[in-house]
């Protein structure tokens, strides 16, 4: 969390009081997530935030999350992430290992590459590149980027104007491929009946995976302390972890509001200078992506939409959501291509975006 004092920089809220700093930021969170909500647009509760944040950044206000705060942000995304990970899915990773390590392996090669050219051609730098361009979830590897040297911020910038690309991208695929017109997306429960006694387990248990990602000097502790203590309760306890929709929409708003107020204008400028070969290098890991689709249909007989979704790169609880409303395609085995993807890059993603940023001399 960065606790530095603000910057020298001066704009039109830097003289407010900040009661009203954090007034201007709330209100313009609501606009901008209230828009992306109206539109079914991407990651609306974290991404609405954080460019309401970087506003309010570039327009000089000083207001920070606080760092216990935004570690509990952080905790209950691990949380979320953990208690995700299904038996199910995991144990099909046996049946189908030839495709998933082809999947795997060849995306995360060549969004490697695609992060070693944007750091060895100096468009952002080092680890920088490597982590904003890793085909995982995108909140999570932001919050891991953070913790092994890059910027957050700059990492930020590229997963999540990539999960744009790509939701979008899939969804119209999807429409295109099949007829999607009868088939209605339920509307969003924000406040679910709530089981208060599992309410009450899983926060214990996110405070004491974070204590113990701390004590354990864990990267990214409260992050990874969380994803352990909800994998271990959900795989190993057969435990249901309670986290509504409220909640975590909550802790996305806190996570987009950390990073965006590290905003200013100078880094601003260089997010701006790179957005070309930025789009670019995005566009290029999308069509290669499309290609080992098209491989694995033609190799396996996988249908195109199925092998599509399946190694699209990112935004894997946007590309379920696709999955889930179109028919006829394999929403386990797309599901469990993502999930092998998303859990080798959370293993590997450090010694390779190291081994890359060292190649490219960042």
């Amino acid at each position: 969390m960065d606790t530095t004092p603000q910057a020298s920089f001066h704009g039109p809220l830097t003289r407010l009081p900040r009661s009203f700093q954090w007034l201007f930021l709330v209100v313009l969170t609501a606009v901008l997530a209230g828009l992306m909500l109206h539109f079914t647009l991407p990651a609306a509760l974290l991404i609405g935030p954080m460019l309401a944040a970087v506003t309010a950044g570039a327009l000089g206000a000083g207001v920070r999350v606080p760092a216990l705060v935004f570690a509990g942000a952080q905790t209950l995304v691990g949380l979320l992430i953990g208690g995700s990970l299904e038996p199910a899915i995991l144990a099909s990773f046996t049946d189908i290992w030839p495709i998933l390590l082809l999947a795997v392996l060849a995306t995360v090669a060549a969004s490697s590459f695609l992060g070693f050219l944007v750091s060895r051609w100096k468009i952002l730098p080092g680890t920088t590149a490597v982590w904003g361009s890793a085909p995982g979830a995108a909140t999570a590897m932001v919050l891991m980027a953070g913790a092994f040297g890059a910027d957050q911020r700059l990492v930020a910038f590229m997963q999540y104007l990539r999960v744009i690309f790509v939701t979008i991208a899939a969804a119209l695929i999807a429409r295109l491929w099949v007829d999607t017109s009868g088939v209605e997306m339920p509307a969003p429960d924000w406040f679910p009946a709530l089981r208060l006694d599992a309410l009450a387990l899983t926060l214990v248990l996110g405070v004491a995976g974070g204590v113990a990602g701390k004590f354990s000097r864990l990267p990214a502790p409260f992050f990874f302390g969380g994803l352990i203590a909800g994998a271990l309760a959900h795989l190993g306890g057969g435990l249901s972890l309670e986290l509504p929709p409220w909640l975590m929409g909550a802790a996305y708003m806190l996570v987009g509001w950390s990073i965006g107020l590290k905003f200013d204008r100078a880094l601003l400028a260089t997010a701006f200078k790179a957005l070309p070969q930025v789009v670019l290098s995005i566009l290029a890991l999308m069509a290669f992506c499309g290609g080992l689709a098209w491989f694995l249909h033609v190799e396996w007989g996988i249908d195109p939409l199925t092998a599509y979704l399946a190694t699209s790169p990112g935004g894997m609880d946007s590309i379920a959501i696709i999955a889930a409303a179109s028919q006829n395609v394999n929403l386990s085995f797309i599901m469990a291509v993502q999930m092998a993807r998303f859990l080798f890059v959370l293993l590997a993603g450090p010694p390779i975006s190291r081994l890359v940023a060292r190649w490219a001399g960042g």
